[in-house]
């Protein structure tokens, strides 16, 4: 059997459905307080199984009888006040799993995340091959994930068979507005302002796709980033504007201009208690110019992702 954790969020939802559409029956790892999405609702080859990933002792229970294990389950924030969450689910959770995954002998697949890959090298495109060097300015996110994914290379060099997969930024129809899909909101609603950054972009039925493809396959200990395509913010948006029939943003955003937008957002939340709507780390990221390869995965999987013009109009046509 095999286990999936996260698989009530965007990406484990979508990967258990396409484990079951193989006829694969699933074991899935759910908090007491998610709710299981539309998409899976009635599956009969999905069980269930409510535990925590921070709790080894209930996690233990979901690993008799498993075989392979996909590790989707991860917090993410780019909110200051979230960094002892972040170190904790991210870091300590998935010491959890490789812990089980060693103790009851299962293969994994791990999510990680380009953030975990490092900052853009000069003229080059970042990929597998390069290391995180830390940098005082990386955010928490960035932080949990590295150190998350260096768990899995720890239980590696105990004998761990694991592969790790590191998403660009993941779209798809069925995450609404959360996640990407607040992008696609701000768009629709008439957001007037981009950025001059760039960044990698994946759908997600691709990498769960991927992450499948290299469960069944032999390869062991290594990693692979799972993008699309690199896209500038300008474009992205624009694209996302032709999709909702909208005017584009087309006023460039000054960093001082969101410097100001964050204090202003951080300010608020301090009178309303809820979560800024723009954060010191986001704001920062936004000027990022990332450019990521995805030769590795290709030419090891012979591998083709979605033209990402198709996944932004299916994104929109989802949620006009």
């Amino acid at each position: 059997m095999i286990l999936v954790t996260g698989a009530t969020g965007f990406l484990g939802s979508e990967l258990v459905k396409q484990l079951t559409e193989q006829n694969l029956t699933v074991r899935a790892v759910k908090r007491s307080s998610a709710v299981i999405p539309p998409i899976l609702q009635n599956n009969p080859l999905v069980t269930w199984h409510t535990a925590d990933i921070n709790e080894p002792e209930n996690l233990a229970e979901a690993f008799e009888g498993i075989t392979k294990a996909y590790h989707c389950a991860a917090f993410v924030s780019f909110d200051s006040k979230d960094k002892e969450a972040l170190l904790k689910i991210n870091i300590e959770g998935t010491a959890n799993m490789v812990n089980l995954c060693l103790d009851f002998n299962v293969r994994l697949v791990h999510v990680s995340s380009i953030a975990a890959l490092g900052d853009a090298k000069a003229g080059q495109l970042i990929s597998e091959k390069d290391f995180w060097d830390y940098n005082p300015k990386a955010h928490n996110y960035a932080i949990s994930k590295y150190q998350g994914e260096m768990e899995v290379w720890r239980g590696i060099a105990e004998g761990l068979d694991a592969v790790i997969v590191n998403p660009a930024v993941i779209i798809g129809k069925n995450a609404g507005y959360n996640g990407s899909g607040a992008i696609f909101k701000l768009v629709k609603e008439g957001l007037k302002f981009y950025t001059d950054g760039a960044t990698g972009i994946v759908d997600v039925e691709d990498v769960a796709k991927c992450m499948i493809l290299l469960m069944n396959s032999e390869i062991s200990a290594e990693r692979f980033t799972l993008s699309a395509e690199n896209l500038h913010y300008k474009d992205f948006f624009a694209k996302i504007a032709q999709g909702f029939g909208v005017k584009a943003p087309s006023n460039e955003a000054k960093p001082w201009m969101l410097g100001l937008a964050w204090r202003g957002a951080k300010l608020a939340s301090l009178f309303t208690g809820k979560p800024a709507a723009l954060t010191k780390d986001a704001a920062r990221s936004s000027f990022n110019l990332s450019y990521y390869s995805n030769q590795k995965i290709t030419e090891t999987l012979k591998y083709t992702f979605k033209p990402l013009n198709q996944s932004i109009a299916e994104v929109c046509n989802a949620l006009k």
